[in-house]
């Protein structure tokens, strides 16, 4: 399923981190700066309601919209909204009303959703959204349905290039041969869901599909986990049985082996490189390398788990430094990595053959660390927020030139 069909690009910047925090004139106006830079995709994190350190990849409801990103929060609602909206999304409204979720926000939501992603399509800009395998422990999705979660273990990530020992996530794993027998409903409504906010998604952490690393529930590191079965294509199956094509990216980082490419390619989803990743002097055949990139992939300068590229760059010795610039020839880079690293991976990520080029809005800012947005393996983060008017026309006009000269200007 190719989620774009020509050379586009976007950038990454999620809805906290506007000027205003929210769906206001400040998620309006960067519509408009999209779109004056040629950019046709805007891909934000997860919409739903964030956890105590503002992460809204560990969400008590995997269906819930976060109020908190409301512009018009006391906003009457009325009886007949809330009876449509509660038959609509019927399988999930008890869960969260149950859990102290309020109703009325929930269609506050839609409403002012629906009208911001109708002023993306007046201007050719799709919203490209998340979705976070799991969800938070004792939160409505577990409280509605505990016969779907496991108790003796929980997620994470082995040791990668974002933790040395490992992530301990903490999030409930699910008990997939539960959600088998019940020919995986519960995913199947949680995509149904997606699928109504948001052209295409990143599906986080693809690679739990396949298999999964299952850590004990008193561990106190992710370094005693193991390896168990995901549930394959099946879950997928199921979905597309329903909902029809499913408009996915995999987000396929970390320990990657071949089953798990073997499923994305069996299910035809495009993957992702990150170019923060691809200069490593040590590993002459790194998979993320600009000359080893391919076109089923999504290219991205770095994600929200990285560091700004300027921040990463100032952190490399000299020997990844000299890779850096012999790739930017190599591709013809006119920005000077040395005075703009942000800027050359800009230009150097929109000349790689993938269909899809995203950025993040703090390399298009040109910020150093202090605008990193999480850190993976250590609680907080969240809470960059951009200053009033940082991207200028500048930024768009210098913007579009690139990927203009690219073929991805839409």
């Amino acid at each position: 399923m190719r989620v774009i069909t020509e050379r586009a690009s976007g950038v990454q910047l999620h809805i906290t981190s506007l000027p205003d925090g929210g769906l206001g004139a400040s998620a309006r106006a960067f519509v408009d700066w999209l779109a004056a830079a040629g950019q046709s995709v805007w891909q934000v994190l997860p919409v739903s309601v964030p956890d105590v350190h503002g992460s809204p990849y560990k969400s008590p409801s995997a269906f819930a919209v976060s109020p908190a990103l409301l512009e018009h929060p006391d906003a009457p609602v009325s009886a007949d909204e809330l009876a449509h909206f509660a038959d609509r999304e019927s399988y999930w409204v008890g869960s969260w009303t149950a859990f102290g979720g309020d109703l009325a926000d929930q269609v506050r939501f839609a409403r002012e959703w629906a009208a911001l992603r109708a002023y993306a399509v007046e201007r050719g800009v799709r919203m490209m959204g998340d979705v976070p395998i799991y969800v938070a422990p004792d939160g409505a999705d577990v409280r509605a349905w505990p016969h779907l979660f496991r108790s003796d273990a929980v997620a994470g990530c082995p040791p990668d290039a974002y933790a040395a020992t490992g992530q301990l996530w903490g999030n409930p794993l699910y008990r997939w041969d539960v959600m088998a027998d019940e020919g995986f409903r519960w995913w199947v409504e949680r995509l149904r869901r997606t699928f109504e906010l948001f052209d295409f998604v990143r599906l986080d952490h693809f690679r739990g599909f396949a298999g999964y690393w299952a850590i004990p529930a008193d561990a106190e590191t992710a370094m005693s986990g193991h390896w168990e079965p995901g549930p394959g294509r099946a879950l997928f199956d199921a979905a597309r049985s329903e909902l029809g094509d499913l408009p996915m990216l995999a987000e396929d980082l970390g320990d990657i082996d071949a089953p798990v490419v073997e499923l994305r390619q069996a299910l035809g989803l495009p993957g992702m490189a990150v170019l923060q990743f691809g200069f490593t002097p040590w590993d002459p055949h790194n998979i993320h390398h600009p000359s080893r990139l391919r076109p089923d992939q999504v290219v991205y300068t770095g994600t929200h788990d990285n560091d700004t590229v300027r921040g990463w760059w100032a952190q490399q010795p000299e020997e990844v430094r000299d890779m850096v610039r012999g790739a930017c020839w190599d591709r013809g880079v006119r920005a000077h990595v040395d005075d703009e690293p942000s800027w050359a991976f800009i230009e150097l990520a929109l000349t790689m053959p993938g269909e899809l080029t995203m950025m993040q809005a703090q390399d298009v800012l040109g910020l150093g660390s202090e605008a990193r947005m999480n850190t993976p393996g250590i609680e907080g983060g969240w809470g960059w927020r951009m200053e009033p008017g940082a991207l200028t026309d500048a930024h768009a006009e210098r913007l579009r030139s690139l990927t203009d000269a690219a073929g991805r200007a839409r």
